[in-house]
């Protein structure tokens, strides 16, 4: 509070609202709280940032981010990186620190931390049940349930058995790769996506090298802990926090995390696994400690933050999709990405689901856009 004029960014997750809460605390009188929300179905969590604020009593703004915001944050956003950063979740908190600069906010107090130190990921469940799998006698995994889910293409077609061979499948994988099984270019396999010349010029397994080295090098007994651990490095270093810290900056404001004070991420330490994540349960303790204290919506509520619905949106916003074919083209011609692949990407794959590549386009639209900034005679040697 001695930092000037401060508010706090309002998701209406578990963080972001507990951080809403105690400012309001500390100054004694309603917090300036801001949210951002999207005109796209499946997209918008305002609902839950609504409760909290007045649950709270805050004084709350809101901004609703559409298509023209995005054609307007890509150059600002992708230039003011010192290597391109490919989070579509960064433009809506670009938008978020600029509407609370222009509100006289010095400060804004993010909720980033919270999940790392206590256990609040999805996957830290979910990788807790792949686990168990593998706690099962080899011979049974081996001999019975692997050739019966995995041997024959069958059970893909039925839909709870085939979920029960992903599921198989994903627990075979030992962590960390098993996390990157979801990673769009592994998903849809990087040959495909990325031209002859790149794949000549870089290392394909350095990436999982270095992740495996990390993971390794956690000093913990817990699954749990040994996850968490590995996301302070990956997630939280190199993804969350240049997120909102950079993305502040360009919006001309401060940032403050307070759940990584020294003293919270050292009490953290001293907590046991189990009251993380117990059992299946996310942030145990956590949200025991909070009960009361937050809005019961918002302890209940399933995780979900502030992802960009881009993939709609090219499908529906000819200027948006003409900018996106323009840096596609642009990676190719530089000889990075496939010709093939980038037709395929804007015609059919677009349209099959819009969500999912919808993100893979904004990643490449995000380094051609860094690429024009920082260096625009980059191109491969054919």
């Amino acid at each position: 509070m001695r930092s000037g004029n401060v508010g706090a960014y309002l998701s209406g997750g578990t963080d972001s609202s507990t951080v809403a809460g105690m400012l309001g605390n500390v100054s004694g009188k309603p917090a300036k709280t801001y949210s951002i929300g999207f005109g796209a179905k499946g997209y918008d969590e305002l609902t839950y940032a609504r409760i909290a604020a007045k649950h709270f009593g805050t004084q709350h703004h809101e901004l609703y981010v559409g298509p023209e915001h995005v054609a307007q944050g890509i150059p600002i956003i992708a230039a003011g990186y010192d290597q391109p950063f490919g989070n579509s979740s960064a433009l809506p908190a670009y938008f978020c620190a600029k509407m609370a600069r222009d509100d006289g906010i010095d400060l804004l107090l993010a909720g980033d931390g919270g999940d790392e130190l206590f256990g609040g990921n999805v996957r830290y469940a979910r990788q807790k049940v792949f686990e168990f799998y593998r706690t099962l006698p080899q011979s049974l995994r081996a001999q019975v349930i692997e050739p019966l889910l995995l041997g024959t293409a069958w059970p893909r077609r039925l839909p709870v058995v085939g979920k029960m061979a992903s599921y198989v499948e994903q627990a075979r994988v030992p962590l960390p790769a098993r996390t990157e099984t979801y990673n769009q270019l592994y998903r849809i396999g990087a040959h495909s996506v990325l031209s002859a010349e790149l794949l000549a010029a870089v290392d394909l397994e350095q990436p999982a090298r270095l992740q495996k080295d990390a993971y390794e090098e956690v000093q913990a007994a817990s699954l749990v802990d040994r996850m968490l651990g590995y996301d302070w490095r990956f997630a939280l270093t190199d993804n969350d926090l240049p997120k909102v810290s950079v993305t502040a900056a360009l919006a001309g404001i401060g940032v403050g995390f307070p759940l990584l004070d020294d003293a919270l991420v050292d009490f953290s330490l001293r907590l046991p696994a189990e009251q993380k994540v117990r059992r299946l349960r996310l942030r145990h303790f956590f949200k025991d400690s909070l009960t009361g204290f937050l809005p019961d919506e918002v302890v209940r509520k399933k995780k979900h933050g502030f992802g960009l619905p881009i993939g709609p949106w090219l499908l529906s916003e000819p200027d948006l999709f003409a900018i996106s074919k323009r840096a596609i083209e642009g990676l190719v011609s530089r000889r990075l990405v496939r010709p093939e692949f980038a037709g395929d990407l804007l015609s059919a794959k677009l349209t099959e689901h819009a969500g999912f590549y919808g993100e893979i386009v904004w990643v490449l639209l995000m380094l051609e856009h860094w690429l024009m900034a920082h260096a625009p005679q980059f191109a491969l040697d054919s």
